[in-house]
């Protein structure tokens, strides 16, 4: 809604305020236009009005602030419902479309304004300088340089359950990754310690399960896999967008007790979904 308010913003800059002029000078008169029947001011000079420049930069503001504040939401809603990264072109849209809109919402008007012939000068300098400013700040503020995807977050969930046996994990207000245990600093040195699922700490701001996680269980005393390593690259290169790569089965010492057993999907070509997809 607040895109929507922006472009119409834009919109109400492009075919109202910018066709507004103003004539200026002694020798103008009032004339008839045969072919028209319009009348005209002819010998007078054609300016834009100072109200409608000082108009015209604080909507350019307006829609700034339109624009990333609809950004910040929508990148909020990203992380709570994120794209698949193998599905390119919509994880590529759906996570720049802020960027994407503040384009749309700046650069028709900033045209408009360079090829305003009314406009002084200094009134296009001006407007232009304010209008390109703005823009390039709306869009930096726009583009997500860490978007979440689904296969990050199942990734994510699929480790906190082999490890734990669970989907229970801890966090804090502070920070941006959720914790296997609460007797790490991280969380003791914390306020307001809270617990939940995977998908409860997505949803309070947490996009990320640590990558300390090993150390993390010997703190609390639980069994560590022996491949705790490998797990947490897979972890990393599915973060960063390798979608191939294939999250590995924690891979327990003899004599310890795995917390959960999970069998291997039978090999029918479909892809198991969790239970809970954060």
């Amino acid at each position: 809604m607040l895109w929507a308010v922006a472009i119409a913003a834009e919109a109400v800059g492009i075919f109202w305020l910018l066709r507004q002029r103003q004539f200026v000078g002694k020798d103008g008169q009032l004339v008839r236009n045969p072919d028209t029947g319009l009348l005209e001011q002819q010998g007078a000079t054609a300016t834009f009005p100072q109200w409608a420049f000082i108009t015209l930069i604080v909507l350019f503001v307006v829609i700034a602030a339109l624009s990333i504040t609809g950004s910040f939401l929508w990148k909020k809603a990203n992380r709570l419902d994120p794209a698949r990264r193998s599905d390119t072109v919509r994880f590529f849209v759906q996570n720049q479309l802020g960027a994407i809109i503040a384009v749309i919402a700046f650069v028709p008007l900033i045209i408009m304004v360079f090829l305003n012939k009314d406009m002084s000068k200094g009134q296009k300098t001006t407007a232009g300088i304010v209008g390109i400013v703005l823009a390039a700040l709306a869009v930096v503020l726009g583009i997500d340089f860490n978007p979440p995807s689904v296969e990050q977050y199942t990734a994510d969930q699929s480790t906190v359950i082999q490890l734990l046996g669970q989907d229970k994990v801890v966090w804090v207000n502070g920070g941006t990754v959720y914790h296997v245990c609460e007797q790490v600093s991280a969380i003791q040195t914390g306020s307001n310690k809270l617990t939940g699922t995977t998908a409860e700490a997505v949803a309070a701001g947490k996009t990320r399960l640590t990558l300390e996680f090993a150390s993390e269980l010997r703190k609390c005393g639980l069994p560590v896999p022996d491949n705790a390593t490998a797990i947490a690259d897979a972890l990393r290169a599915i973060r960063d967008g390798k979608t191939g790569t294939a999250l590995p089965a924690p891979v327990w010492a003899s004599g310890t007790q795995a917390p959960i057993t999970i069998p291997d999907a039978s090999s029918s070509g479909s892809t198991p979904v969790p239970t809970t997809t954060p």
